[in-house]
């Protein structure tokens, strides 16, 4: 094929280029979500990305040492007034919702670990607000949070709704090694979580979701769990950290464990107690894989433009990569992936601010469909750099490394596919979807 220059290439293209978003292919957004976009475009480029490429090479230590770059960006971000979740009073809901996805890839597309360290650091305030705890928004405003649900003996297995789900040798489920007990209006937690709690090791606030003894065991009768979700100061006495984690991706976003000695916290700061436990943990658990899905698009598309550029850099043949057909045919997957990512994570936000009742394996569904197909995406994008897509002269190596984390983080995503799918049985049974 004839080389093209970027004068010419409109000409030649009949009946001419479509119009574009900076997130692809979608009606023109208004002025309102168009200045909005463009501010965090220009955050996560000038700030994040250099960031994130910054922190990436410090040991996990030096990650959260008082002199590393992570608290700069924290500040940078507070200062500039960054919210990780779209919350403006009087917009309606589905405007809201759009709003949060664009905001939200906008973040992923800067850089994915510090994008799950801010949405962490603002977790416990958001479901706090959206519980209309004016106490527990007011303990958490200001403060750096983190999410506290896994555990080193309970992982994924944590996420299971339904008593059926349990493998059957098993007799009750799985209470882990961080537990409370609820007594006289007060929570008395004991135990650690697992090394993989976003700011963990940075936290001074935390959403606890975990198993709990009200005064008749940790189980109710068919072997289920009851638990509590709780807010927790993490200055509080009992209260200590484990080392920052080394890992190999989101190595920008520090995490560890979180231990706790009998710490007490008064009942009023539960979120979900009881009976409301585990409707309560689905609120939360379908926020937390709807953030996901959004963030691991921006990653995507990231990956996918310096692919694209990298394209119409490259000679090879004596062309471009991008004139040869079958680069563009491997451009034409990756960007059909993003498209999809895209797509379904719009779809997942609107069902999860929209619908009267929403649910966390429909949003699990979503979080798989989108961090499978960014590591997908990372991959080629990386094969298209060739061999200088494997060093650190480039960023697709660092890409390929925080994809690949996500498809662990807030559940596995094997275990999740199999939720979906058992949701879809309960559904049936119900009487939906009957040919």
């Amino acid at each position: 094929m004839p080389q093209q220059t970027e004068e010419n290439v409109s000409a030649a293209v009949r009946p001419g280029l479509p119009h574009v978003e900076l997130t692809g292919f979608e009606p023109p957004l208004g002025d309102d979500e168009r200045a909005v976009q463009q501010a965090m475009h220009q955050f996560a480029r000038e700030v994040m990305r250099p960031a994130g490429i910054a922190i990436d090479r410090l040991s996990a230590e030096e990650v959260v040492a008082p002199d590393s770059p992570y608290w700069q960006f924290l500040k940078t971000a507070a200062a500039s007034g960054i919210e990780f979740d779209a919350t403006v009073d009087g917009v309606p809901p589905q405007a809201l919702a759009r709003l949060q996805a664009i905001v939200v890839e906008e973040l992923g597309w800067g850089d994915a670990g510090l994008a799950v360290s801010l949405g962490a650091g603002a977790f416990p305030r958001l479901m706090a607000a959206r519980s209309g705890n004016q106490e527990l928004v007011d303990l958490c405003e200001g403060r750096l949070g983190c999410w506290i649900g896994t555990q080193p003996d309970r992982g994924s297995d944590g996420l299971s709704l339904y008593p059926a789900e349990r493998h059957a040798a098993a007799r009750q489920g799985n209470k882990g090694n961080l537990t409370a007990r609820v007594s006289g209006g007060e929570i008395v937690i004991s135990g650690q979580s697992s090394a993989w709690v976003s700011n963990g090791p940075v936290a001074q606030v935390g959403l606890l979701t975990i198993a709990a003894d009200y005064g008749e065991g940790f189980f109710d009768a068919e072997g289920h769990p009851r638990g509590v979700e709780v807010v927790v100061p993490l200055d509080l006495p009992g209260v200590s950290r484990g080392r920052p984690l080394e890992k190999l991706g989101k190595r920008a976003l520090p995490q560890g464990e979180v231990y706790f000695d009998d710490v007490k916290v008064p009942a009023r700061f539960a979120l979900s107690l009881g009976d409301d436990y585990w409707p309560g943990h689905a609120s939360t658990w379908s926020s937390a894989g709807v953030a996901m899905g959004q963030i691991m698009t921006g990653l995507a598309r990231a990956a996918f433009e310096y692919a694209l550029e990298y394209c119409h850099e490259r000679r090879q043949g004596g062309a471009l990569l991008a004139d040869h057909q079958l680069v563009q045919y491997r451009l034409g997957a990756i960007a059909r992936k993003l498209e999809t990512m895209r797509a379904v994570s719009r779809r997942a936000t609107d069902y999860t601010f929209l619908s009267p009742k929403k649910h966390p394996y429909y949003t699990a569904g979503s979080k798989v469909t989108c961090t499978d197909l960014a590591f997908e995406v990372a991959d080629e994008a990386l094969q298209l750099f060739g061999g200088y897509g494997l060093t650190r002269e480039y960023p697709m190596e660092k890409l390929f490394r925080d994809a690949r984390a996500a498809r662990i983080e807030d559940g596995e995503n094997h275990l999740l596919t199999m939720k979906f799918g058992y949701l879809t049985a309960l559904l049936h049974r119900a009487g939906w979807a009957r040919p």
